[in-house]
């Protein structure tokens, strides 16, 4: 390799993350040693080079000893690259022209024998030095950014997103699929740990939304297709038919009164009680407009009826109508599609829906509010009789390798609302039964203490079964609740009139459909997966694409909130640049190479490939790349390359990391165990 480069080496200790498994001293000065053939000029070790201080050692060697090139022997680049990048940019070095070396996470987190690492943290540092001599001098490509946003999904994360950014003056597209927005928080009567009521908060917000003059708001809608790039989205949007005229339509509910025809409806009232097949999912519902159920309303399935039609009084009811297609240009979107709740059925031995008097979370919610299909009284399937006794299981389907293995975080807060809820409404005994207590956040232990002074009786055990055969005296027409108590040591048997499964949380059931269309990617649970779970848990690795809520994992309200705001603040932050710099690490098609067989252009995760249908060869568009390789490593005529991994700079990397030139031989032994026969 030719040494015109001045490189610098530059070894972190990380307190101990990296010094406690590898000798740092011992790396750096074998860099200044051994690797001075190859460029290294200076090679030194620092406590924590992503410190000011460590940073100021690399820009004063750039100023004062010429460096050209600078490698760091650190933590993951995904973590500090850009801190480094920063540091020799300032010093005057372009910022590509640095490479950095995981000694944390490849090495010293992952091998316990030090002699080892050591050895492994030379052959790294040995391939960064070979590697950054052939890096090129790069400019990040900018982008403008169009100032409106798509928010995807109105419950309370997307309201609140959606609202951060039209107060702050710039338009959002609101789409939601349900007719109404509000989402899973319109459907409960208190909110923990202050038992505020839902509607009381939720519905403010609700009404702002929908009258923003900053917002259009687009529910029964959903996105089913999504183009372009960052700063230049391209959305377009299926509004499907409501059969009411919006711009006709006063939300006077005649139609509502007139309908003859009543369903149960499985959705917003989860079963317990029914709606007109034109409706609204419930009063406050925004916007104001009721929806035609097509699947049962009369006049579609008979071609009869037309009652509403007949009544309504601004003659809004259109049957003719049918879906439209919308396109909206976005700049940035944030998804907050929300969550699904686990179906309880899938526990059999607990006996859902085929227990008359077991119900779900969201069922015994709706029973509480005081709009719901039973006025906010807690009572039997029968509707009338109040229990004496109750039994509230925790963790269902959660913190279970069977179904999920995660906890849903809601799960502990939400049953011991349930007991005070109970207790509060019929007086009636209440057991808990839960694996562990987690009542982490603000207010929420004091909440616990409140519940446990009210004499509700808690179990620590998960339940085995739920069934209604008595065994013993006490048992008849009760639902016995068996479960191991894990302070006594023993099995019980718990008779009560009412059992409430407090079901967990799953991502929704199109989560991985809806990550296609937005190109980003899912977890193996099928929560939307963030750039960084810690430094940046509302960016996805999509650029342009955020995520709010609990889409991308279990949350509370609070915390849904949060994140809504955060994800607003991100976005806000690019519109006000007017223009986005982009990674310039990109992939690029050699023409004269390329022989249009296409083999490129189905395996891009980020849609960034097209083919040129007059040229015949492949395009990549550089906005849309993010730099994956996975065209590259498919190209059979390596027509495409990546920009800073050339096939040159990969085989020179190889070369320091094997301690081996290109003709095979060995040009220096680190430790035997490391070099092949």
């Amino acid at each position: 390799m030719s040494t015109k480069e001045k490189i610098g080496v530059y070894i972190c200790h990380c307190g101990s993350n990296i010094a406690g498994m590898v000798d740092v001293e011992d790396v750096a000065k074998w860099s200044g040693e051994e690797l001075a053939d190859e460029g290294v000029i200076v090679a030194r070790d620092y406590q924590f080079m992503c410190s000011s201080l460590g940073q100021e050692l690399i820009e004063d060697d750039i100023k004062e000893k010429g460096l050209t090139r600078v490698v760091v022997g650190a933590c993951s680049p995904h973590l500090h690259e850009a801190t480094f990048r920063g540091a020799c940019q300032r010093a005057g070095l372009n910022p590509f022209l640095c490479e950095m070396v995981s000694l944390r996470e490849q090495v010293s987190w992952v091998l316990t024998d030090k002699k080892v690492a050591t050895a492994k943290s030379k052959a790294l540092v040995a391939g960064g030095v070979e590697r950054v001599a052939l890096h090129e001098p790069l400019e990040p490509l900018t982008v403008p950014i169009h100032p409106a946003t798509l928010v995807v999904g109105g419950g309370i994360a997307g309201i609140q997103a959606a609202l951060e950014i039209a107060d702050s003056g710039h338009h959002v597209y609101l789409v939601e699929r349900d007719p109404s927005i509000g989402g899973h928080m319109a459907q409960f009567d208190k909110t923990f740990p202050t038992l505020d009521c839902s509607a009381c908060i939720l519905t403010p917000k609700m009404v702002s939304a929908g009258n923003h003059p900053n917002i259009t708001l687009l529910s029964w809608s959903e996105v089913e297709q999504v183009d372009g790039y960052v700063g230049n989205f391209t959305a377009t949007i299926r509004k499907k038919a409501r059969y009411i005229d919006e711009d006709l339509c006063t939300g006077c509910g005649v139609c509502i009164e007139k309908c003859p025809k009543k369903v149960i409806d499985n959705v917003f009232e989860a079963g317990l009680g029914y709606h007109k097949a034109v409706d609204r999912p419930f009063p406050q519902a925004v916007p104001k407009y009721p929806v035609i159920d097509k699947d049962n309303c009369i006049y579609f399935q008979r071609g009869k009826c037309r009652a509403c039609e007949i009544f309504c009084p601004t003659k809004a009811i259109d049957f003719e109508q049918e879906d439209e297609l919308i396109q909206v240009q976005v700049g940035n979107i944030i998804l907050a599609t929300g969550f699904d709740l686990f179906d309880s059925r899938r526990i059999p031995q607990y006996g859902y829906g085929r227990l008359a008097n077991v119900f779900t979370s969201l069922e015994f919610e709706r029973m509480c509010n005081a709009a719901g299909p039973t006025n906010g009284q807690v009572v039997l399937r029968d509707g009338v009789t109040q229990p004496k006794s109750v039994a509230i299981v925790h963790c269902v389907g959660s913190r279970d390798k069977n179904y999920n293995s995660y906890c849903s975080n809601i799960c502990c807060m939400q049953s011991l609302k349930f007991a005070h809820l109970v207790k509060e409404r019929t007086g009636a005994e209440v057991y808990n039964f839960y694996i562990d207590m987690r009542t982490i956040f603000k207010d929420y232990e004091e909440f616990y203490q409140k519940v446990l002074s009210e004499g509700v009786h808690f179990i620590r055990g998960r339940v085995a079964e739920i069934t209604d055969a008595a065994r013993e005296p006490g048992e008849e027409d009760k639902l016995i609740v068996q479960a191991e108590d894990t302070f006594i040591g023993k099995q019980r048997r718990i008779p009560v009139d009412m059992v409430v499964l407090s079901a967990g949380l799953e991502p929704r059931s199109d989560s991985k459909e809806v990550g296609h269309t937005f190109g980003i990617s899912c977890s193996m649970n099928g929560w939307f997966t963030e750039k960084h779970p810690k430094l940046d848990p509302v960016a996805t690795m999509t650029e342009g694409i955020f995520i709010a809520g609990a889409c991308q994992g279990p949350k509370d309200i609070p915390a849904s909130v949060a994140q809504g705001a955060a994800a607003a603040a991100r976005v806000l932050g690019r519109i006000n640049q007017g223009e986005l710099a982009l990674e310039p690490v990109r992939a690029s098609v050699i023409e004269e190479l390329c022989s249009g067989c296409r083999i490129c252009n189905t395996l891009c995760p980020f849609n960034a490939i097209s083919f040129d249908t007059v040229r015949k060869i492949t395009e990549i568009n550089a906005a849309l790349c993010q730099g994956c390789g996975t065209c590259v490593a498919a190209c059979p005529s390596e027509a495409i390359t990546g920009t800073q991994f050339s096939n040159a700079q990969v085989l020179a990397q190889l070369d320091g990391l094997l301690m081996l030139d290109f003709s095979g031989k060995p040009v220096r032994q680190l430790h035997p165990e490391l070099v092949p026969a």
